[in-house]
């Protein structure tokens, strides 16, 4: 399966989704923020396979930070959640409207790493 790295401000539903995503199979590492993700990846950015980041995170949202970890890990694909709509502007990032139901997220994940 993948290696995710999962980034929102909420530690509660970091845990249910690392949960089911780990019952799925996935290996799945998370960040409370876009500077702990950043930290996460650093030197091992060449072992995650997709990240998922909240929309609104303090510092930066998360299209910025896709776009910050793909200095180091170019063809990274995305999925950005949010309760707002959102229309991502890079390139292989999806969006997903919250809330979502796990199932919609693990389809959401076997479709972008299929890209």
């Amino acid at each position: 399966m993948a290696h995710l790295l999962i980034v929102d401000d909420e530690a509660m539903l970091l845990q249910l989704l690392r949960r089911y995503l780990e019952r799925q199979g996935h290996q799945v590492e998370t960040a409370e923020s876009a500077e702990a993700a950043v930290e996460a990846f650093g030197e091992r950015a060449q072992e995650f396979d997709l990240v998922i980041s909240d929309l609104t995170l303090p510092g930066m949202n998360g299209e910025q930070l896709i776009g910050e970890l793909r200095r180091t890990n170019p063809k990274l694909p995305g999925v950005i959640a949010s309760g707002y709509p959102f229309e991502p502007q890079l390139k292989n990032v999806e969006f997903l409207l919250k809330p979502f139901l796990p199932q919609m997220l693990a389809d959401q994940i076997q479709k972008s790493l299929k890209r």
